[in-house]
């Protein structure tokens, strides 16, 4: 596997901004960086083997930075949402920074996605680390983060995570890349399959409600594909709210630590397919619904909405003011160990 580094630019302050990129035996790659620890582009073929870069991203750096749509990079130290920007952790209680409408949302306005990662190679492979401090963001405990990617010559892309901390704390980690396996125009003609048989419905403030709810005879349903657009403006609470989808689905049969399928992405036009592969509970489905606006993506490109779909597996929005919810506190001694798997194919 070959893997290159090349300097970016530079942050005002002076620090490296990195691409790193990995190219596999047929020529198919995946271009990283160290802001935020971000997915820049993946480049794979069609069904008629050309290479296109079916991830939405910018082309100068700095718009990568505190970007709305937080574009390929991964967010924390909580991914989602905590309501009101409060929770209380083994009896104290803790307050986070306020940053999407009445909540905290991807670790505050400083989440690690604004940040610039320590960054190397290894073994074939690219490792972006983070040192939070602790307090930072609100958040107790000084929390190391290692975000470790793999690419292999089967176009499967690893994104492996790992965290320590020296206090209790609260972590959720995932990737925000957006996908348009056309690498053009709205992901809407796109077909989803979702290993998902129920859903967290939300206030307007998208904070689950608590309970679950089937996804049958509702637009929620994805258990077989459907074109994400089919359902998309139907008079229905959650799709009302975020203009589209904006929504945490369990997924069928999680257990801690094993990974399991999520989502599964088509294109007819390209025949690019996407299985999407993880060892946490949820998959959040973001069908890109508020992309216009954003800066000019790569080669000046211009995004609107639904140009993009993100799928991020993690843990359930709120989760540490819903003990109820498959745990997300991270505890000294401990280590936090996620995996996100990526793997792409052509159906002809």
């Amino acid at each position: 596997m070959s893997v290159s580094r090349k300097l970016w630019s530079r942050t005002q302050d002076g620090r490296a901004i990195y691409r790193y990129t990995i190219t596999n035996a047929s020529g198919a790659s995946v271009v990283l960086s160290n802001i935020g620890a971000a997915i820049v582009a993946v480049n794979v073929p069609d069904k008629d083997g050309r290479l296109g870069d079916v991830v939405l991203g910018y082309g100068k750096a700095e718009n990568y930075m505190y970007d709305g749509p937080c574009f390929g990079k991964c967010p924390g130290r909580y991914a989602n949402r905590i309501a009101r920007g409060r929770f209380t952790l083994d009896g104290k209680a803790y307050e986070l920074p306020v940053n999407n409408g009445p909540n905290h949302l991807h670790g505050g306005p400083e989440g690690f996605q604004n940040k610039v990662w320590e960054s190397r190679k290894k073994r074939g492979a690219v490792e972006f680390k983070y040192v939070a401090a602790d307090g930072e963001m609100g958040y107790p405990g000084r929390m190391v983060v290692v975000a470790h990617y793999e690419w292999d010559d089967d176009n499967v892309l690893r994104l492996t995570f790992t965290a320590k901390s020296d206090a209790a704390t609260v972590v959720n980690l995932t990737n925000h890349a957006y996908w348009n396996l056309d690498c053009k125009g709205s992901v809407l003609n796109h077909r989803l399959r979702l290993n998902a048989s129920e859903y967290l419905p939300t206030d307007a403030t998208l904070i689950p409600l608590g309970e679950s709810e089937p996804v049958a005879g509702t637009p929620m349903d994805f258990l077989n594909p459907k074109r994400l657009g089919r359902d998309i403006r139907k008079d229905f609470p959650a799709l009302k709210i975020g203009k589209g989808y904006d929504a945490c689905w369990l997924i069928d049969g999680y257990m801690p630590g094993q990974l399991q399928e999520a989502a599964e992405l088509k294109a007819a036009r390209s025949g690019r397919v996407l299985k999407v592969y993880t060892t946490q509970p949820g998959v959040q489905v973001y069908t890109g619904n508020w992309l216009e606006g954003c800066p000019k993506g790569k080669r000046g490109k211009v995004y609107h909405d639904y140009y993009g779909v993100a799928i991020e597996c993690q843990h359930y929005p709120d989760s540490p003011n819903k003990p109820e919810y498959p745990p997300v506190v991270l505890r000294p001694g401990k280590v936090f160990r996620e995996a996100i798997v990526f793997a792409f194919g052509v159906e002809k």
